[in-house]
């Protein structure tokens, strides 16, 4: 059985255990996980993709309607 590694909190950088049983992004606390989740919201990060496809997927018509 592996032992919990250490890592930083994604948001404040505070060690936080992390370990393969639970994978999912370690946070320090529930305040800094709603903090991370704002900052996706109001589109601060973004997960690279090329401007192409972004183009093609809105291009679309968007007249309404009736």
């Amino acid at each position: 059985m592996s032992q919990p590694l250490s890592v930083e909190c994604p948001t404040c950088g505070a060690p936080v255990e992390w370990s393969e049983q639970s994978p999912f992004r370690p946070f320090c606390s529930d305040r800094c996980k709603l903090i991370d989740l704002g900052a996706w919201a109001a589109e601060e990060h973004k997960i690279a993709g090329s401007s192409e496809s972004e183009d093609e997927l809105y291009s679309g018509d968007l007249e309404p309607r009736h």
